[in-house]
């Protein structure tokens, strides 16, 4: 059986061996003009950002699975899929401590200032103070602050666990079906209205794609800080720096931009300001995490040649 790796470059961790007879090609990266070459007499494609579209997969007809090396799987056409029997797998709880440890590494840095204090300390102010401190800026504690959650999945649900621990209040915006079980949820409006902090961890469809649009930056605390780790498009990116430059929100973290890797420059690379954290989608890329993927993504191309399959976002088997 073939299985080809489109782009390997992106997954910083060992691959096991299969545990069937495989002839196995790993390509660093792919254009996707090359695609289908690539992909020729391949029964399983691994994927994580080439994007697996109809007009691509028509001229795919051998192509049995694609195997995503990630949790989202917007890259991939589901519903051609779902029609034309091609199983897709995404991973599963791999980034359920990293993301959330991420977005917490930026609400610590933005809620203390850290990044201004910084600047003011090489600029030599703490030089010049007159006391064995200077206050240049405000300092605000997690504890007693509100935490809004936009997506209650694995990674909402960590970076919960690591707001309660801080001795926040976490409020869990509400959305259409489907809905975790046994969590509480509240009218989305309320999260933007109470919350200090509010991190964005659900998945981008057409119903979330700019979600948190001027209208929403107007609902939101003075104070608060917006953190996205999950997906760019989930936030209407012009109106973020009208949000920044107008004081709309305290600031912003983000992991993600709506076109990556932004080759042709991108309006929030030019954001320079200590009150806005901008890093390369790497909340995911643990050591560990990244490992725990790889093992994954194998064992989920295992499972579906031994006829049992784990993980399908389509109902194909």
């Amino acid at each position: 059986m073939r299985v080809v790796f489109l782009d390997r470059a992106s997954l910083k961790a060992k691959m096991r061996d299969f545990a069937f007879p495989a002839e196995y090609v790993e390509h660093q990266m792919t254009a996707v003009s090359d695609i289908v070459a690539r992909l020729s007499g391949a029964e399983i494609a691994i994927i994580n950002k080439i994007p697996m579209r109809a007009e691509t997969l028509r001229q795919l007809p051998q192509l049995k699975m694609i195997a995503v090396a990630a949790t989202g799987y917007d890259v991939v056409d589901v519903a051609y899929c779902q029609e034309h029997a091609i199983a897709v797998s995404n991973i599963r709880n791999y980034a359920v401590h990293t993301v959330p440890e991420h977005a917490f590494a930026m609400i610590l840095a933005l809620r203390r200032n850290l990044l201004s204090y910084r600047q003011d300390v090489e600029a030599g102010v703490w030089n010049k103070s007159e006391q064995f401190c200077f206050f240049t800026h405000d300092i605000g504690d997690l504890y007693g602050a509100t935490l809004g959650i936009i997506g209650e999945g694995a990674i909402g649900q960590g970076t919960a666990a690591i707001g309660r621990a801080f001795g926040m209040r976490v409020l869990f915006a509400d959305h259409p079906p489907p809905k975790m079980a046994g969590v509480e949820f509240t009218p989305l409006d309320e999260v933007l209205a109470q919350s200090d902090v509010i991190s964005l961890h659900c998945p981008l469809t057409p119903a979330t794609r700019n979600l948190i649009d001027i209208a929403a930056f107007r609902k939101m605390k003075r104070n608060a800080l917006l953190i996205n780790t999950a997906r760019g498009g989930l936030v209407d990116e012009a109106a973020l720096i009208q949000a920044l430059d107008e004081g709309l929100i305290a600031g912003a973290g983000f992991d993600v931009l709506t076109v990556e890797p932004p080759k042709n420059g991108h309006p929030l690379l030019d954001v320079r300001r200590p009150n806005f954290i901008l890093t390369p989608h790497v909340a995911w890329a643990s050591d560990g995490a990244m490992q725990f993927l790889a093992d994954q993504l194998v064992d989920n191309v295992n499972a579906w040649v031994a006829g049992k399959p784990q993980h399908l976002v389509t109902a194909q088997a």
